[in-house]
């Protein structure tokens, strides 16, 4: 009778082989660089893989190395991070440059990406999740990496429904193996993605089937959360000059797209104002109904010219066009 140890080197051993088959060629699987890695890893936190790698190579041309970001302006950060969505990434991101490039007498890392656990969590914009990919990626830590596509898997192949963060660690951790701890954590990411879908997933093609308990109902885990979004009502106001272009100003860093810029939103005397229209917009936790309004003004500036979110453009494109 085989071990469990026996089982479980199994298990990785099968893993990582249809890793190497089967996996994505993607640009940041091509490099050691840590900053590239981190970087990938920041964009893809709330970004889909296929639109998270077109502002991979748009920001990692302007920036490849992490001293290139520490010494630019933030706006010049968010005009390369237009329509990415979830902003304070990009200003996280802008404030670990800096912290990184500083000296280390001055609490800084020297312009090196650390490779400690302990050491990464603790910069802005990184988490547990963030700080184990990069440590195990970039690093070879043996350190297990958990998203959603990991506790997906490990949800099916334990026949738990609801599986505690320490048990799906645990799990994904016995599945490394310690020569290549970053590919074993990308293989498990990359099998949630490919094979172990939420929806239709691909048993036949999966190599940890034959130990997986949940496989004949395997849709049935892990248990959906049922997330009612909250819904946030507010004006918005867009002033056009006379030469057809839009009033903006720079949103303060404490409010909904800090940094960027946009037409005055919230609450807005619109008495003496044109509505447009109405726009609903939806977000991870919430859906903002805008109700648009249009007005005068006697200059504005180019909207191509600053970075603005995507639901300002959408508000300005109703504004300028209706």
């Amino acid at each position: 009778m085989r071990s469990r140890k026996k089982i479980e080197d199994d298990l990785s051993h099968s893993l990582l082989q249809w890793y190497d088959r089967e996996k994505r060629d993607l640009p940041w699987r091509r490099t050691k660089d840590p900053w590239l890695i981190l970087l990938s890893e920041i964009i893809l936190q709330q970004t889909q893989v296929s639109r998270g790698r077109l502002y991979w190579e748009r920001i990692s041309k302007r920036f490849p190395t992490v001293g290139s970001m520490a010494t630019t302006d933030i706006e010049e950060l968010l005009l390369l991070w237009q329509g990415a969505g979830y902003y304070s990434r990009a200003r996280r991101l802008h404030e670990l440059a800096i912290i990184v490039s500083r000296k280390k007498a001055d609490g800084g890392f020297d312009g090196e990406i650390p490779s400690d656990y302990e050491e990464l969590v603790k910069l802005p914009g990184i988490g547990p999740y963030t700080a184990a990919a990069v440590a195990s990626i970039a690093f070879q830590k043996p350190i297990p990496v958990v998203d959603g596509n990991v506790n997906r898997v490990a949800s099916r192949f334990m026949a738990d429904p609801s599986p505690p963060p320490k048990a799906t660690r645990s799990w994904a951790g016995s599945l490394l193996d310690p020569s290549r701890p970053g590919d074993s954590n990308q293989a498990l990411m990359e099998l949630g993605a490919l094979v172990c879908r939420p929806r239709n997933p691909q048993c036949v093609h999966c190599p940890l089937v034959a130990g997986c308990l949940g496989r004949e109902d395997a849709e049935s885990f892990p248990l959906r959360k049922k997330n009612k979004k909250k819904v946030e009502k507010f004006d918005a106001l867009v002033l056009i000059d006379e030469n057809g272009l839009p009033f903006l100003s720079k949103r303060q860093k404490n409010v909904r797209f800090g940094g960027l810029w946009g037409p005055p939103m919230g609450d807005i005397d619109t008495s003496s104002m044109d509505k447009v229209g109405e726009i609903s917009h939806h977000l991870s936790h919430r859906e903002l109904q805008v109700t648009v309004w249009r007005g005068a003004c006697s200059k504005g500036i180019d909207p191509e010219s600053v970075p603005i979110s995507n639901l300002d453009r959408r508000i300005l494109e109703m504004a300028m066009t209706s």
